[in-house]
């Protein structure tokens, strides 16, 4: 029977959305940023694949239906864009500055760590879309001959460093301004990062949106020029 259960694509699905939720509730219920419910969920999710002896292959093949879902999931953060289209009209030069300034540093300081480290031309590409959303960072890392599963891993991992520090770097830098909070957690963190902006204030939450989307077509723009 659990052998059945196990070996079912519908385990692996409940699991992860179980696995989230249960996140979410321990976020909702002690109020900590630390407590991430991408964070919990992925830590859930591995020591079940661990307890259980499910290959991660198998695990990644079950859960492609809600693999599918990431892109339109994405294209509803424009709903938030289009409330605030005025208002992002009146900064969209300063917006557009903000994001190419934060993709090009995050790009320049993979690209230099990883020359410092000494990694390899496989391990730098799967780094470097670090900051965009997995739809668009995936398949960059995989075109130019990078792993996916590492760069995903870096993507889930940046999105969750910023959803959790994000609120705090503002107030270090003194960010006050909505606007430069969206810019920066769009830039930066891709739709984990989004999520929090949208905590903040629908402006935050409209301009995070816009410029995810920005910096993901800089850095295809970028990569596939330099990786050409």
């Amino acid at each position: 029977m659990g052998k059945w259960l196990t070996g079912s694509g519908f385990f692996c699905i409940v699991l992860s959305i179980g696995a989230f939720y249960t996140g979410y509730a321990c976020q909702k219920k002690w109020k900590k940023a630390v407590l991430n419910p991408i964070l919990i969920g992925a830590a859930l999710v591995m020591l079940a694949l661990w307890a259980l002896d499910i290959p991660v292959e198998q695990y990644r093949n079950d859960c492609k239906p809600l693999t599918y879902l990431m892109t339109p999931a994405t294209i509803c953060l424009a709903i938030a864009f289009y409330e605030q289209l005025q208002s992002l009209r009146r900064h969209l030069p300063a917006i557009f500055i903000g994001v190419l300034g934060g993709t090009l540093s995050s790009l320049l300081s993979v690209w230099l760590l990883s020359r410092a480290l000494g990694f390899d031309e496989v391990l730098t590409v799967s780094l470097l879309p670090k900051s965009v959303t997995a739809a668009i960072g995936v398949a960059l890392s995989e075109q130019a001959g990078g792993v996916g599963a590492l760069t995903t891993a870096v993507i889930s991992a940046t999105g969750i460093f910023g959803n959790i520090a994000g609120p705090q770097l503002a107030k270090l830098f003194r960010l006050n301004d909505p606007i430069s909070k969206g810019v920066s957690f769009g830039t930066a963190s891709h739709v984990i990062g989004t999520s929090r902006a949208m905590e903040i204030s629908q402006l935050s939450g409209a301009v995070s949106s816009l410029s995810l989307t920005l910096a993901g077509l800089i850095t295809s723009v970028i990569l596939s020029w330099v990786l050409a």
